[in-house]
């Protein structure tokens, strides 16, 4: 009789378990009803795993254990991800390419149009190419070789003066005076020994002090008939009521005017001593000009110490305004230092003038 009541056990949580046929309900109902009532369950916690769960629900069929999906891809979506990632590479590094069919031919090299190195390398081309343009025309190399190259048979004139001016110490622009401009070209950096010429030099070099080397050039005249065509033996005897008149006839400062006088009294005790006035000055640097490989202006200094040297000893005999800025802009002057840029022709020219005064 009671095995007519129960059914055959049931399975719940893993233990079997007699019910009623009465108590049954469908296999399709209770999981529905299942389904409708388990959030509104206050044991569930959110948080909870879905093996918890599987655990706790109430089940006439056997649980099935749930089966947790690996963190790791399937062999399949591996081989897939690969062949994106080998597209991907191959179609965002042509250079790669490239390089990889230069290790097999080395005689063949491809880059991608656009790519840095390409330009790069253009650069380096058109740098060397300069290079060449500037050795083939201011004679350090044989410039036969190159002249099919660069420089044409019917060049202009306007482009010969462009090229000038590009390649002239920095400080010499389109927008320069003219006076200035000769005076950089033949005269400023070219070694001085004749005694007039160096006392000129001195006097303009105090003259533009306070302004530039262009106003001073300017005077130049000016200042050549007030001194006497710098004789230092006439300008020594000036007096006081001459150096007045000089200073009300061409503008010049009073304390100028005596100074130079002072100057041209030194001159006169140093060429007693040296016997010249140019072996004086020119023994501070063992008679031979001191050539610089200046690059930019930015590096040419204001003074050295060779500067200081001569300007210390000369104000031991007497001279005025020679300070060490002032006796450095003199020694550019008279070429006992070669300023000129290295890119500038006149640095060559004062060079090989150098040597063959020497």
């Amino acid at each position: 009789m009671c095995h007519s009541k129960f059914s055959k056990p049931d399975h719940i949580n893993g233990r079997p378990v007699l019910q009623p046929k009465s108590n049954q309900v469908p296999v399709l109902e209770r999981r529905s009803s299942l389904k409708k009532v388990s959030p509104r369950s206050p044991t569930l916690s959110p948080k909870s795993s879905p093996i918890s769960t599987a655990s706790t629900r109430p089940s006439l069929s056997p649980p099935i254990s749930p089966k947790l999906k690996s963190p790791k891809s399937s062999p399949l979506l591996k081989t897939r991800n690969n062949d994106k990632a080998l597209n991907l590479t191959t179609e965002l590094s042509p250079v790669k390419k490239a390089k990889k069919a230069g290790a097999n031919n080395n005689s063949v090299k491809v880059e991608a149009p656009g790519s840095i190195a390409a330009k790069r390398r253009e650069q380096v081309a058109t740098m060397q190419e300069q290079r060449k343009l500037r050795i083939a025309h201011y004679g350090r190399t044989k410039s036969a070789k190159l002249e099919k190259k660069v420089v044409p048979i019917d060049s202009s004139s306007s482009t010969s003066t462009i090229t000038q001016e590009e390649n002239r110490c920095g400080y010499m622009t389109s927008n320069s005076d003219p006076v200035y401009v000769a005076y950089h070209d033949e005269e400023w950096g070219v070694p001085v020994h004749d005694d007039m010429m160096l006392f000129e030099l001195l006097v303009l070099t105090a003259a533009q002090l306070g302004s530039d080397w262009t106003s001073a050039l300017k005077k130049r005249q000016s200042f050549r008939e007030a001194f006497s065509g710098f004789d230092a033996e006439v300008v020594a005897k000036f007096t006081e009521k001459k150096i007045t008149s000089i200073s009300a006839d061409y503008s010049i400062d009073l304390s100028l005017i005596r100074g130079i006088v002072d100057n041209s009294k030194g001159v006169l005790q140093v060429k007693k001593e040296f016997g010249s006035f140019d072996k004086y000055l020119w023994r501070f640097v063992s008679h031979k000009p001191i050539c610089t490989q200046y690059r930019s202006c930015h590096k040419v200094p204001f003074k050295t110490s060779k500067s200081e040297t001569i300007s210390k000893d000369m104000v031991k005999r007497g001279f005025r305004f020679v300070g060490p800025t002032i006796v450095y802009s003199f020694m550019q002057a008279a070429g006992l230092t070669n300023d000129h840029l290295i890119t500038c022709p006149q640095h060559i020219q004062c060079t090989s003038r150098a040597i063959s005064t020497s």
